[in-house]
């Protein structure tokens, strides 16, 4: 019993070290954002400032078009997460529940797919984006991503995870396909698709590399891509970049602290499906 007793105190002192070990570059981000430029360059590094200065979050917004980035990647972000829902549901669906010539062969080359960095597809997307006269433009931004095969897999796992009988007694009822499908099978998955949403959510607003690529007026960046502008050719303003970063990572920590259960929930449920 004192053995049992000795383990999980171990146990609980190694996950506080490992979470103070996580939160420790949140908590310099913070306290460099209230710096002064002087202090955050100090060798030896200064810890606490000597004063706590929101200057640098007052300046970002008069020197940059800050909330023009914030503007941008919410429409980014929104469209994003409604367009992947509309593509990826019925496509998951359809690989789940409906029996067509090549099913599993298309659906395993997409998976396949999966194992190809990301960067190998830039050249032609870009290619892509500039034929269709799309550069600078938010729809440049989005258009790439509103399909992944990664959130198709998760919500087919889901798909198929729910009983043929519902489906059946549906069928003998005289509902048809879509019937099925938007009455039946999408309210069942919804807390996937609730993940599916806080996924793409996170990845469109973290977005970084392509925004740069196809955009170079600064007011059509995102945050991620716009904070680039604290970096100068002679020296970079740290504490009104990091007041940038801080003020860019808020939503994103306040969406995943209120859902972090149904997300877990979720994604251990799609790992555990075959």
């Amino acid at each position: 019993m004192e053995m049992k007793r000795s383990a999980k105190i171990l146990t609980h002192i190694g996950l506080i070290l490992i979470a103070a070990f996580i939160a420790l570059p949140f908590v310099w981000m913070i306290l460099t954002s209230l710096k002064t430029l002087a202090e955050a360059e100090a060798i030896p590094p200064k810890i606490l400032p000597e004063v706590m200065r929101i200057e640098n979050y007052t300046q970002i917004f008069k020197e940059f078009p800050f909330a023009k980035y914030y503007m941008n990647t919410i429409i980014v972000t929104v469209s994003s997460i409604i367009l992947q829902l509309i593509i990826v549901t019925p496509a998951a669906y359809a690989f789940a529940r409906i029996d067509f010539k090549f099913k599993n062969t298309i659906f395993l080359v997409l998976m396949a797919a999966m194992m190809v960095p990301g960067q190998m597809y830039l050249i032609p997307q870009y290619q892509i984006i500039q034929d269709l006269g799309l550069l600078n433009s938010l729809t440049a931004i989005v258009l790439p991503g509103i399909f992944s095969i990664y959130y198709t897999f998760l919500l087919r796992q889901h798909f198929k995870s729910i009983p043929t009988d519902m489906e059946e007694a549906a069928i003998i009822d005289g509902a048809s396909q879509f019937t099925i499908f938007f009455k039946l099978m999408v309210p069942i998955v919804r807390p996937a698709l609730g993940t599916v949403a806080i996924l793409a959510g996170l990845g469109a607003w973290n977005s970084f590399l392509w925004p740069i690529i196809v955009n170079s007026d600064p007011s059509k960046l995102t945050l991620a891509a716009g904070l680039r502008v604290f970096v100068g050719q002679y020296g970079t303003h740290y504490p009104r970049m990091m007041a940038g970063a801080v003020l860019s990572t808020i939503p994103m920590i306040v969406v995943f602290a209120i859902f972090q259960k149904k997300f877990i929930s979720s994604i251990a449920v799609s790992a555990g499906k075959e």
